[in-house]
């Protein structure tokens, strides 16, 4: 037996500063014994949960599930543990794999040569006892192996989601700098929006926000549209226990009424890219997207405002985007009474350009960007 079969326990990979969030999640989805660690957290979850999660979650990246841990000081010990895995529980001479390793704190120092290794020890295995072998795929493997080396203990792991789950299989057409999708989805969580105020997004770009709120609003599976999942090819996997998950998961899908949910971009381009992207997931057409520069807009009254406006990625550093900044700050303060904004900042220095008074702030970092949700109740 595998370790997580004998523990049912799994590590879940999300971003540090959304931890609390999908800890709540985790709980929420049926998950126990949930425990915070570096880049992610620890639960146990039964098959039904793990299949669950996976399909459900709109915070996590992957759940990986342990199949060996032991101590590791060299390369050789690694590559002989591995070949003690059975790999053709996992996958078949025909099909393609891709290892992710990390390594910190060990006497192993890279983590390129760490995956190399214990890639080596896969394809040995097979032809050692096929002569042939899977290939290795980088970009889209039906396998892909986890390796975690810290403080010279090593931990092997199949990743039952089978790719980050931030890929939602919505985001067909693209602009420059968008949010990624978890994040998106933590911004939804963080504003408490239920579904009863209309949400509006001036600055909508290719629609992740309206595409989260979605998702949110309906209690479609932020999975949907993903074709298929690592723990079905986990050796103990259930057909049938599959089927039953997603079947209930799909009956608790609600509908929502159109324009309930809404948004606009000054660029055409961006409104074709999310209409494009809403459309895979909103097949009723009830988000309502228009081309319209948010100074045009006459009024947002009564409703949750949630943006990501455009910072020096996607605006050019040659504009004046304290201006720009403060500009809106006088949109939201003169012509949304009665309304609630939430405005991520990509760049948190033009927080102070608005003008008005945060209700509170939190760290959500965007990639590479340290940015900040602010909160604005408008009288």
């Amino acid at each position: 037996m595998y370790l997580y079969q004998k523990t049912n326990r799994y590590f879940v990979q999300t971003a540090d500063d959304i931890k609390d969030l999908a800890a709540q999640e985790l709980a929420s989805l049926g998950a126990g014994d949930i425990k915070q660690a570096y880049r992610g957290l620890y639960m146990t979850a039964a098959p039904e949960v793990m299949y669950t999660i996976n399909f459900q979650s709109r915070l996590i990246n992957r759940i990986l599930a342990p199949l060996i841990t032991f101590t590791c000081h060299t390369d050789k010990v690694l590559y002989n543990k591995a070949m003690e895995i059975n790999w053709t529980d996992f996958l078949n001479c025909s099909q393609t794999f891709s290892v992710f390793a990390t390594v910190s704190n060990s006497t192993m120092k890279h983590s390129k040569f760490a995956a190399l290794r214990l890639k080596d020890a896969i394809v040995d295995y097979f032809k050692n006892r096929r002569n042939n072998r899977p290939s290795v795929d980088t970009r889209n493997p039906d396998v892909f192996i986890n390796l975690h080396i810290e403080n010279n203990r090593a931990n092997i792991s199949f990743d039952t989601s089978g790719g980050s789950l931030h890929r939602r299989g919505y985001r067909k057409g693209r602009v420059e700098a968008p949010m990624t999708e978890t994040l998106a989805a933590a911004v939804i969580k963080l504003t408490e929006w239920n579904g009863e105020k209309p949400l509006y997004d001036p600055f909508c770009g290719s629609g992740t926000l309206l595409c989260e709120a979605f998702l949110a609003a309906t209690n479609t599976p932020s999975a949907i549209l993903r074709q298929n999942f690592g723990f079905e090819r986990l050796p103990d996997f259930r057909p049938d226990l599959w089927k039953s998950v997603h079947s209930q998961a799909l009956h608790k899908i609600k509908t929502t009424k159109k324009g309930l949910i809404a948004g606009s971009d000054i660029s055409q381009k961006a409104v074709n890219s999310a209409v494009q992207n809403c459309g895979l997931i909103d097949k009723n057409r009830v988000i309502d997207i228009k081309k319209k520069n948010i100074f045009d807009i006459d009024h947002i009254r009564d409703a949750t405002i949630i943006s990501n406006p455009p910072y020096g990625i996607r605006m050019g550093k040659e504009k004046d985007l304290g201006a720009f900044y403060k500009q809106l700050g006088d949109f939201l303060k003169q012509r949304c009474q009665g309304s609630t904004a939430y405005i991520y900042f990509g760049e948190r220095e033009y927080i102070k350009h608005i003008g008005l008074r945060p209700s509170w702030k939190k760290p959500l970092s965007n990639g590479g960007l340290d940015g900040r949700l602010v909160k604005y109740t408008l009288y």
